[in-house]
């Protein structure tokens, strides 16, 4: 039996848990024989867990939505439900913040997906392990993954990749340096003021721990893009120290 290495915290209202566990599920789990226990309960991002895993992999946003979604339609109901409101809340507390940090520090690894880029605004401790903070993405649309740094043992080997997918743009907060790929829409579309390109993909040391931050990942053809594949696949080998 594969011994679980990771815990992963995974899925909200807009990126539904099990299309993230049938993509990871293929490169990670089967194409690394990497055991991942998986759960979509944010109060299970807590020391004791991280305790008991050397890699983290988060692949959430930070919204709750604790009086539902809203409405979508006229809505028939008898007898009538309350008026639902659509309103979200951070979910991450201070203690989640602390404990991914001193998870991290302490020698642990991290793997952040896509759209964690959207917890760090509301918790400095994460966001100073996570190493940004979102500027919000355009509709789906294609995009390229320019691979900016070929000798990294995460991008060695793996060329520049085209996924239709959300294009995310944030504030990097860390060492240019450490960034490895960028996303950039050859089409010339923008988002805001903000351009064509961002960064796509970064890792650093961090204390005794490693980071690394993957952008693509709002659809299922976009994470198995084969380029992508064997990024994601070398990531995950560079954080567990195997490369």
């Amino acid at each position: 039996m594969t011994v679980s290495k990771a815990f992963a915290l995974v899925g909200d209202r807009y990126h539904n848990a099990d299309y993230i566990r049938t993509a990871l599920g293929k490169t990670l789990v089967r194409g690394l024989d990497l055991g991942i226990d998986f759960s979509d309960e944010v109060t299970h991002l807590n020391a004791d867990t991280l305790a008991r895993y050397p890699l983290l992999i988060l692949f959430r946003d930070g919204m709750l939505w604790p009086d539902g979604y809203g409405l979508q339609a006229e809505l028939v109901s008898e007898p009538p439900v309350p008026p639902l409101a659509s309103r979200s809340t951070p979910w991450i507390t201070p203690a989640q913040g602390r404990a991914v940090r001193a998870f991290v520090e302490g020698g642990g690894a991290a793997l952040f997906y896509h759209n964690t880029t959207y917890i760090s605004i509301d918790d400095e401790d994460f966001r100073h392990v996570q190493g940004s903070t979102t500027q919000g993405h355009p509709p789906v649309r294609p995009f390229r993954v320019e691979i900016m740094n070929k000798q990294h043992p995460i991008t060695r080997d793996v060329d520049d990749f085209v996924v239709t997918d959300e294009q995310h743009f944030m504030v990097y907060h860390k060492d240019v340096n450490y960034v490895l790929a960028e996303s950039v829409n050859d089409r010339g579309h923008t988002f805001k003021d903000l351009g064509t390109r961002s960064p796509a993909v970064w890792a650093y040391d961090y204390g005794k721990g490693r980071v690394a931050y993957l952008a693509p990942g709002h659809t299922v053809p976009a994470l198995w893009n084969p380029e992508y594949e064997k990024l994601q696949q070398n990531a995950v080998r560079w954080l567990l120290r195997q490369i």
